[in-house]
């Protein structure tokens, strides 16, 4: 289970996210089925193939929003199971993990923000305030509706939609080495485990969306396909 100091996921002390970073890297992506395909395919084809700032807000405003689903059906569960012991341990589990999940996500998204901030990026109205609007609820209905037909496939989905975000941030780490050279100064950005340049902040959410990646396949009974820390390797990242 995650923890959170700051702001920030605890990850296990020592861990080496360039390591890491790499790591991602060489793993193959997951095999996305059919619709998690179209679903990155639409992204890029609205916002361009390319990570870029104003992108991962976006995908920071939408990775929050299964889990606030997982919450939902959790809770509607309770309410009519609560008597239920095996309902009742299964719904809290459920609650603190979309909890925990959400505030790690919603850190990442104020990280962004203020990313764009720092850099002066100017945005389109349409594309980057209206737009994720209506991705948003769009995606709410479909993670809502998913859950509650069938919870082990929306943990699948959102395995594959981490897995996807996991190794876009490790290749926008590759491709813009001049992260490495920028240092955080913002005082906000900081606590998420004080890290000394914009480079380790992307690492350190990428490494992030490993956990999530995880941990929803761990919930859908796919802990084989868990990817450990190479770093630290007494440890796995969920």
């Amino acid at each position: 289970m995650m923890e959170h100091v700051g702001g920030a996921q605890l990850h296990p002390e020592g861990v080496d996210y360039k390591a890491e970073q790499e790591a991602t890297l060489a793993r193959p992506r997951m095999k996305y089925t059919l619709s998690a395909r179209f679903f990155f395919w639409f992204m890029n084809f609205v916002y361009g193939k390319p990570m870029t700032i104003p992108k991962i807000k976006l995908i920071e405003i939408l990775a929050r929003i299964p889990y606030h689903a997982w919450e939902l059906k959790a809770y509607w569960r309770l309410t009519f199971g609560y008597q239920d012991e095996k309902i009742r341990e299964e719904g809290i589990h459920l609650v603190h993990l979309g909890r925990l999940s959400q505030d790690n996500e919603f850190w990442h998204l104020i990280i962004a923000v203020e990313k764009i901030r720092e850099d002066n990026i100017k945005e389109s109205g349409f594309w980057f305030r209206f737009m994720p609007k209506v991705l948003a609820l769009s995606y709410a209905v479909f993670a809502r509706t998913l859950a509650m037909v069938r919870l082990k496939s929306a943990f699948y989905f959102n395995a594959m939609f981490e897995d996807h975000a996991e190794h876009e941030y490790a290749e926008f780490v590759r491709d813009h080495p001049e992260l490495d050279e920028q240092p955080v100064t913002n005082e906000l950005v900081k606590q998420f485990g004080n890290p000394a340049t914009w480079g380790d902040v992307f690492r350190h959410i990428g490494l992030d969306e490993r956990v999530h990646r995880n941990e929803s396949l761990q919930e859908c009974g796919m802990s084989d396909q868990i990817a450990p820390y190479v770093s630290v390797p007494s440890r796995i990242p969920a």
